[in-house]
């Protein structure tokens, strides 16, 4: 896959956005690995890298102060479809979030959120069940110290 046009979509609030000021840095059938500045800056937030694992189902973003320095990393439990007709991808945020900060706290964040989604049918029990996989397969990474090798996709 040639470095496709990057789409986010959520579906708590629903929206696809074009990622159009993301840079990737590398492509692969494996990993997109991207840099970014905050599209919706906060007072901490500022910029940031991304690790699209496209065959597990996360992506891994490490998200930086103004000058560089680690904020924390977030996690996405995502799915991914890809349209070779116009070479796009669109990555579907599927509520489920991971965020590891600088001290090694790791905190799992919107849980909520795919109750919400499931009672208002915005997603299916298979996309649910999905989610959860996903979450499951990315915290047992996390638990048995094999983070390090996600995240070393950016570092390096």
């Amino acid at each position: 896959m040639a470095n496709p046009i990057l789409y986010r979509r959520r579906i708590i609030p629903e929206e696809c956005i074009l990622l159009k000021d993301d840079v990737i840095l590398s492509c692969d059938e494996e990993h997109i690995i991207t840099s970014w500045n905050a599209l919706h800056p906060k007072k901490d937030l500022h910029h940031g890298m991304s690790c699209y694992f496209l065959k597990e189902g996360f992506k891994i973003s490490k998200f930086c102060h103004e000058d560089d320095s680690l904020l924390y990393w977030y996690c996405d439990i995502v799915d991914y479809n890809y349209n070779s007709s116009d070479n796009s991808l669109i990555v579907t945020d599927l509520l489920a979030d991971v965020i590891i900060y600088p001290d090694g706290f790791v905190k799992v964040v919107d849980l909520d959120e795919l109750v919400t989604a499931l009672e208002s049918r915005s997603i299916s029990l298979d996309t649910l069940k999905s989610s959860l996989m996903q979450l499951n397969k990315l915290l047992n990474l996390i638990y048995s110290n094999q983070f390090d090798t996600l995240k070393a996709y950016i570092e390096s």
